[in-house]
């Protein structure tokens, strides 16, 4: 195995901060609409209210609808407009299985492809995640989790996959589905185990395990917000 660059601080392993574009921030204004019940399956997009809200021209806020078009949120009819789509459960769990099996062949990669310094690294940034219990500071370890796994995969088309899956929560995803933080820290821990004893498929087994529970969470807080149609969940 080839051991990862040392560096000075392991601010390396951690993920880049990247500027959304206006596209990108009218997307999470469109998700985070629906998340909190302001438009409902069926209605149109108010775009004009959209863009106003950001000081943007519509130009990225259609851009953000094609892409939330893609993604399953909306439905885009000409000259009509975009209309929400109806979400379900099934859709919902399907997309963290997903997760589960990029970043579990994540892992794989990472473990074959790192040194010892992988374990060490994340077992710092699991202890950050044991120190605190503030939702958004550990929301942050726990991406820098993640992102220290992807990141000693060294393979770009798992990057390219990581980006194309939007959140499902828009915002600050432990303070909006806190029930997470236990499942995340029992199956993450999980992870580092079967890291530490350089098994892959353990560690694969183990994020999938991980993203089909924090999945379950998700359900329960769009169930709880009445995001579901009830024939579909």
């Amino acid at each position: 195995m080839r051991p990862m660059a040392r560096t000075s601080s392991s601010r390396a392993y951690e993920p880049r901060l990247v500027r959304r574009s206006s596209g990108d921030e009218a997307a999470l204004v469109i998700r985070r609409m629906i998340f909190d019940g302001e438009l409902r399956p069926g209605e149109r997009v108010p775009q004009d209210d959209v863009a106003a809200v950001l000081g943007i021209s519509r130009i990225p806020v259609r851009e953000a609808l094609i892409a939330l078009e893609r993604e399953g949120w909306v439905t885009i009819e000409m000259h009509r407009g975009a209309f929400v789509n109806a979400l379900d459960a099934r859709s919902v769990r399907d997309h963290y299985e997903l997760f589960g099996l990029v970043y579990g062949f994540a892992a794989r990669k990472a473990i074959d492809r790192a040194g010892p310094e992988l374990a060490e690294h994340l077992g710092d940034v699991m202890a950050a995640c044991e120190a605190t219990d503030d939702p958004v500071e550990f929301g942050r370890h726990a991406s820098a989790f993640q992102a220290t796994v992807v990141n000693a995969a060294e393979s770009p088309k798992v990057k390219v996959l990581l980006r194309a899956m939007s959140a499902l929560v828009p915002g600050e995803f432990f303070a909006l589905v806190p029930d997470a933080v236990g499942v995340w820290r029992r199956r993450f821990a999980a992870v580092l185990r079967a890291v530490r004893r350089s098994d892959g498929d353990a560690a694969a087994a183990e994020f999938a395990k991980a993203m089909r529970a924090i999945g379950e969470k998700v359900v329960a807080v769009f169930e709880e917000r009445g995001l579901f149609e009830p024939a579909n969940v």
